[in-house]
């Protein structure tokens, strides 16, 4: 049996080393995955790196040496399409930056095809949005916005040297999920360390960071009380919290509000909603939904077609909320990560021709991490009600627990402890930002 899996986000490299271990390292099938990376960042990191906080290059996780490691094949590429009725992906040609063919167009057949692609941005067609604002799918796109970050400051720094007093440095991020409230602390803390390490003319007020919120409050899928912290604890960093302020437009150097009023800016970061890729819509016979996602049957089958399994962001699997209404599972590394193991469950129960079991989704709760300043979340019992509200250190210190899981699902107990002892070697010998 031969198993595809395309996409190695948290989800698809996590089933792979499942499903090398359980499967590959036994003979009892291949296991293939394919991404357009040659390394794995954890998504909800990325911010950090868009900050300078995390330097992907140490953090990564290279999908060769991790196959080799745990049993399957990784393989360069980027779906083009699937071939459903002859059971292949196929592959477009991979190009460097140049624009020099590395890999031509190629096809990878299967028996079981897994989709983990992830998601993309949604800008919801707001005009300029995709040509003059950063989004943050991928680490290619976090490292672009923190060498811009980098060369501003640097330049600010010169003009405030200058004599020109009045110079600032205006970031604009316009939604105020968990990504755009962490990215929003992120960068005053990046500010601090750009300061420690030589830019001593920058002060916290040559920093101006507005985060724009279409509706009424920050962090609308938890409670009041959480975001009203979250929303009191970025006022006294510093941050322009614009709730109810709805963008139509993105200009070079600007952005325009639903009134008309135009809000100037250096930098403007898009991290208002995700969706799956268009392309998945082009899929013959089967089912999206209005955010492209793939739907699904309970078993995370494809509707349509047994023989492919969806998860994570692109996954459209349907569930009742606690109101009685129907949804759909939230597109969040939670979620990717129970589908992954539900995934690997159910193809190693096809292996020994058993019933499929169906994916059952635990809401565990959510943490939002201020930077290094404080945090907040509930654990257990859902977003909503009930739970454990945590704020402050403890918080922080589940929010790295987080990490550290997936970790755990990656490189397993013993080598997770390694890593995290020499983060802690690094913390006292690395820069503890990134400068470059």
């Amino acid at each position: 049996m031969k198993i595809v899996i395309v996409g190695g986000g948290a989800g698809g490299l996590e089933l792979a080393t499942t499903l090398g271990h359980n499967l590959g390292k036994k003979g009892k099938a291949d296991i293939v995955l394919i991404d357009r990376n040659q390394t794995h960042i954890w998504k909800p990191l990325l911010h950090e790196v868009a900050s300078g906080s995390l330097d992907a290059d140490i953090d990564a996780v290279g999908y060769r040496a991790h196959a080799y490691k745990n049993h399957f094949e990784f393989k360069l590429g980027t779906l083009g399409g699937v071939d459903r009725a002859r059971k292949v992906v196929l592959l477009d040609a991979f190009v460097d930056e140049e624009g020099e063919e590395i890999l031509p167009q190629r096809e990878e057949s299967y028996d079981y095809l897994v989709l983990a692609i992830g998601s993309v941005s949604n800008d919801f067609g707001v005009e300029g949005v995709a040509q003059h604002c950063t989004f943050l799918d991928s680490p290619a796109q976090a490292r672009r916005f923190h060498q811009r970050l980098v060369d501003r400051f640097i330049r600010l720094n010169r003009d405030l040297a200058d004599g020109q007093s009045d110079r600032k440095l205006r970031v604009a991020i316009i939604g105020a999920g968990a990504t755009g409230v962490e990215l929003s602390a992120e960068l005053y803390k990046a500010q601090e360390w750009f300061t420690s390490y030589g830019l001593r003319e920058i002060t916290p007020e040559h920093l101006e960071v507005s985060l724009i919120e279409a509706g009424p409050r920050l962090l609308p899928a938890l409670n009041d009380r959480i975001s009203s912290g979250a929303h009191e604890e970025l006022v006294k960093l510093g941050v322009n919290v614009r709730v109810n302020t709805a963008i139509v437009s993105a200009r070079p150097r600007s952005l325009v509000t639903k009134e008309g009023e135009e809000i100037p800016t250096d930098l403007m970061v898009w991290a208002a909603g995700v969706k799956a890729p268009e392309f998945l819509t082009h899929i013959d016979g089967l089912e999206t939904n209005r955010a492209n996602q793939i739907v699904v049957e309970p078993t995370l089958q494809a509707k349509g077609d047994p023989s492919i399994f969806v998860l994570g962001d692109c996954a459209g699997c349907p569930i009742t909320g606690p109101d009685g209404q129907q949804k759909w599972v939230p597109p969040r590394a939670q979620s990717a990560h129970q589908m992954a193991s539900s995934v690997g469950r159910n193809l190693c129960l096809l292996l020994r021709e058993k019933t499929l079991q169906e994916f059952q989704y635990k809401d565990l709760g959510s943490l939002v991490s201020l930077s290094q300043y404080t945090a907040f979340g509930r654990l257990m019992g859902g977003l909503a009600r009930g739970g454990l509200s945590l704020e402050g250190k403890v918080a922080r210190m589940a929010y790295v627990s987080l990490y550290r899981m997936h970790q755990v699902a990656i490189y397993g107990w013993t080598r997770t402890a390694v890593v995290a002892l020499a983060d802690k070697i690094n913390h006292f010998i690395r820069p503890r930002f990134k400068l470059h």
